[in-house]
């Protein structure tokens, strides 16, 4: 085994900030070396440096034992290198076949047929477990197969060393146990995969070395034998993780949301029916299912972004159904979107502005009026502090961070607010651990003070860690729901996948 890639003494700061400093990083032929750190770390400016979407201020590369330069993302694909990055980069209206073909040259044809690359494009997907329909368009494909087609796109293209941001922070646990699957007969085919992840337990099975980053330095790079899941988690934060103190439920409490007989769904949601449901104060429940299954649209009818064709939905004994999404919000509910970039932010805007929406018209932020900004900017200032925000300033628009600081704007303001009813889909998405600690342990105070959580996540650790009791999902209706402690990780799945 030889290397196959070296970094070298690589720097990449933006403005007074280092991405990345003096980074030295090889990565052999045939391992699966993980990249892992804290939000802000610097492992995705690293990777898009590699991949040739960011140019280091300095430092050489090297493929293979030659120092060359990566100037664009063509330029890696032409070298073998390939990247599926966390968000995906597929035209939805295009079927897979064309997503794959995408860009590619015609081979002296004046007219495109992608049906030429047919017979190629299934050997690849038979020789590495990557099957999906081909005639498909994208919009119809859950996202684990779009997650295939990513990967099918820079095999096909080529690719030898294969980057993976955040693979598994959508999947399911046994969608992640096929990825992992597809990684070993990469592997075994001389391929060679980098693995970013924020999820240690991952991290720790899929490994062969394992690189930290801390606030763009390289701390070290260990062989994952050598070394335990705490020993990395170290590495990555610098200190140890407390456990987190999760209590049970103090007997029979009030109940605060009652879902009885819902049914909902349009062109763009997967319909849901007969679904009937209570939570109660001082309780977190968890909803598990693959993606696809309806959570989506459960969450939209009680939040009131989509309307309901029948059933009714009570908060606080009071019925909401035909209640706005402000209106609602007035009444107590905070709510945690699954995707943080459409629903969550106003991209353009300021950190300081998008963590006091939604109370900007609320004293002490209104003032005779007009927005207080001083009390602005106390409040977002602590936000920024409590939740750790990787930022240059509150000032600095939503958009220039990452996706980890993304989701803890959200999550800070939307807590903030002090809500009777949050509901939290994936909100620990992408966030590093120590982050994700601390969210997971503010959702547990919600808790504490009696408020209720409606957990929708695609992370079982989480709903297992967290819920008092856990609503299972699938085909738009509830399959079971289950006390915490009988929801086994056999359990869950078989009813995520209508077996139970």
């Amino acid at each position: 085994m030889n290397e196959i890639i070296k970094l070298e003494k690589i720097e990449k700061h933006f403005g007074n900030v280092y991405a990345n400093k003096d980074i030295n990083l090889t990565i052999m032929r045939g391992d699966v070396h993980s990249i892992v750190g804290e939000n802000g770390a610097g492992k995705s400016t690293l990777m898009n440096i590699l991949y040739g979407m960011v140019s280091p201020d300095a430092g050489n590369i090297y493929y293979e034992g030659k120092k060359i330069e990566i100037k664009s993302p063509h330029d890696a694909i032409a070298l073998g290198i390939g990247m599926v990055h966390q968000h995906f980069m597929l035209v939805p209206s295009f079927t897979v076949m064309e997503n794959i073909v995408l860009g590619l040259p015609p081979r002296g044809e004046k007219i495109w047929r992608p049906e030429r690359f047919r017979s190629e494009i299934t050997a690849i997907m038979n020789d590495f477990g990557l099957q999906v329909d081909l005639d498909t368009r994208i919009e119809n494909l859950s996202v684990g197969m779009k997650q295939r087609v990513e990967i099918l796109k820079i095999l096909y293209r080529g690719a030898r060393v294969i980057i993976l941001d955040e693979p598994t922070a959508i999947l399911t646990p046994q969608e992640t146990q096929e990825l992992f699957s597809t990684i070993r007969l990469l592997i075994r085919n001389d391929h060679t995969v980098i693995f970013i992840s924020h999820k240690l337990r991952e991290v720790m099975e899929i490994s062969d070395k394992i690189s930290a980053l801390r606030d763009g330095v390289l701390i070290d790079t260990v062989k994952r034998e050598d070394v335990s899941a705490k020993d990395v988690a170290y590495m990555m934060i610098g200190r140890e993780l407390e456990p987190l103190q999760r209590t049970g439920m103090d007997g029979e409490k009030e109940i605060c949301l009652q879902v009885a007989d819902l049914k909902a769904g349009d062109t763009t949601h997967a319909a849901i029916e007969n679904i009937s449901f209570c939570l109660h104060k001082g309780e977190i429940l968890g909803v598990a299912g693959v993606e696809g299954n309806g959570q989506s649209t459960l969450v939209d009818t009680i939040v009131g972004a989509l309307g309901t064709d029948s059933g009714n939905i009570v908060f606080d004994g009071e019925d909401i159904t035909d209640c706005s999404i402000g209106e609602r919000m007035e009444k107590g509910i905070g709510h945690i979107p699954e995707d943080r970039m459409t629903e969550g932010l106003a991209l353009p805007l300021s950190a300081e502005k998008n963590l006091i929406l939604g109370i900007q018209r609320k004293e002490p932020i209104r003032k005779k009026g007009r927005i207080n900004w001083k009390e602005a900017e106390r409040i977002s200032e602590e936000l920024i502090q409590a939740f750790s925000v990787k930022i240059k300033s509150r000032k600095e628009s939503v958009a220039n961070l990452s996706g980890g600081n993304m989701q803890k704007i959200v999550v800070a303001r939307e807590l903030n607010r002090e809500p009777k009813l949050v509901i939290a889909c994936q909100p620990t998405r992408g966030v590093d651990i120590g982050s994700s600690k601390y969210i997971r342990e503010c959702l547990l105070e919600v808790k504490k003070k009696g408020g209720s959580v409606l957990l929708v996540s695609a992370d079982l650790d989480e709903i297992q860690e967290l819920s008092d009791r856990i609503i299972v999902m699938y085909d738009g209706r509830i399959s079971g729901i289950l006390e915490a402690q009988e929801a086994t990780e056999v359990k869950l799945g078989e009813l995520m996948f209508g077996r139970g």
